[in-house]
């Protein structure tokens, strides 16, 4: 990959980058440094990536950056509990976006990533598989789990959009 096709490709697919993680982590900062560190680790291995799979290798490297920097917080970040019974009951409408987020954070990191790359992304069953380190299988079967989560989650008397 030349100096130029890789500035092409960090114009094309940086923002699709940063949404996919942030998405994911819901945290400007770090999904910032996620995607900083991905591209950097793509112009420091610039020689062995063909510049026809960049976007499957930037997808890649950001998922297991992502996977890396969750299970380090997991490790880190200490959990306040809040209690189920301290819910607003007086919604006027509800918000589908709000109710969408909700239920994508209620899945655990695969299945979100696996939903987010499929639904909001447009990858391939293969290309998931690919990027995640799945088989194609394996994505179609964690991908279904996760849709019947979602829709467990939204179809909920208090959640109906």
């Amino acid at each position: 990959m030349t100096e130029k096709e890789y500035n092409h490709c960090v114009d094309l697919y940086a923002d699709n980058v940063y949404r996919f993680i942030l998405k994911n982590l819901r945290h400007e900062a770090d999904a910032k440094d996620i995607v900083q560190g991905t591209f950097e680790k793509m112009w420091i291995n610039r020689q062995q990536v063909e510049n026809a799979r960049c976007k499957s290798y930037l997808f890649t490297v950001a998922y297991h950056q992502m996977i890396d920097h969750i299970r380090k917080n997991k490790r880190i970040v200490l959990r306040e509990e809040f209690s189920e019974g301290l819910k607003i009951t007086n919604k006027s409408q509800p918000d589908s976006k709000k109710i969408l987020h909700e239920a994508l954070s209620k899945l655990n990191e695969t299945q979100k990533s696996l939903v987010l790359l499929k639904d909001y992304e447009g990858y391939s069953y293969e290309e998931i598989g690919k990027i995640t380190g799945l088989n194609e299988s394996q994505v179609k079967v964690y991908l279904h789990r996760a849709r019947l989560q979602l829709r467990e989650y939204i179809v909920k008397p208090e959640n109906v959009i």
